[in-house]
């Protein structure tokens, strides 16, 4: 029988890339899964692809208190509970810091950062009782900030900080606490990254040919929580620079600005 057979798995934003990759994969399991979007016609179309399933989904936004307290709410009046909450939802940035507006840097942190503030804040208490699981979609970007991607960089280092705050806190609850960098995925993020007035760039130079798909980075992410693992670093790229960061980060600095910037233009 699935580890996740009949546990109730919360996902934010599940309607594209790995957060609908999770979706699909917990169902597979056997999880009764939620989960949350701001697109009502993305969630309506997988509610029409998993018939006959247990799914439940909510339209809100998560940059938003009230959102996610009515969406924590609604999953916990429907399943009776929540043992995996995982803090998916993300909005990422392509811009230079001199050119952003600071309102760019708060919508992200508001959805990267304060958006799984509130989710676990409202599912605490729920997964503290059946001795559950928390877990985040963090990035390679919340262990080495990444040039043009500022405000994403200091999202992902807060998230990561406040995780690894929260799971000193439960220590001896019961609840394991982990966060993931998935490293260079094929996923939506990428084409609605704001650029430095907070609209969508709606493209990408990134080969997504040559990058993990979400659904292998969902398979990684499920076995991470069923095995307990404090953080799971993804790709030999982000392993590479997580390391390189650590042990020698004035090369580190040389060789992603070389990443980012090709002649002398940032790259989006």
């Amino acid at each position: 029988m699935s580890f996740f057979k009949d546990k109730v798995v919360v996902i934010t934003g599940g309607s594209d890339g790995i957060g609908r990759a999770l979706v699909d994969a917990f169902i597979v399991a056997g999880a009764r899964v939620a989960t949350c979007a701001r697109n009502y016609d993305k969630l309506y179309t997988l509610l029409l692809q998993h018939t006959n399933v247990m799914l439940h989904t909510m339209a809100c936004d998560i940059s938003k208190e009230s959102d996610c307290k009515r969406f924590i709410e609604s999953t916990i009046k429907t399943f009776g509970g929540i043992d995996i909450l995982i803090n998916n939802a993300g909005i990422s940035m392509r811009a230079l810091f001199q050119d952003t507006d600071v309102e760019v840097i708060k919508k992200v942190m508001d959805v990267n950062f304060y958006g799984a503030i509130y989710c676990t804040k409202y599912a605490l208490p729920s997964i503290m009782e059946r001795k559950g699981a928390i877990a985040a979609v963090s990035s390679i970007a919340g262990y080495r900030g990444l040039p043009g991607r500022t405000g994403y960089s200091a999202s992902k280092f807060a998230l990561q900080g406040w995780m690894e705050a929260l799971r000193t806190e439960l220590l001896h609850s019961g609840v394991h606490v982990m966060w993931v960098c998935p490293g260079f995925t094929a996923s939506n993020i990428r084409h609605v990254a704001l650029n430095s007035h907070g609209e969508p760039q709606g493209e990408s130079s990134m080969e997504e040919g040559k990058m993990m798909t979400a659904a292998e980075c969902a398979q990684h992410i499920i076995k991470a929580v069923e095995q307990r693992k404090r953080t799971l670093v993804l790709t030999s790229t982000g392993k590479r620079t997580v390391f390189m960061n650590r042990f020698f980060p004035s090369l580190a600095d040389k060789l992603v600005y070389k990443y980012f910037f090709k002649n002398g233009e940032l790259i989006k």
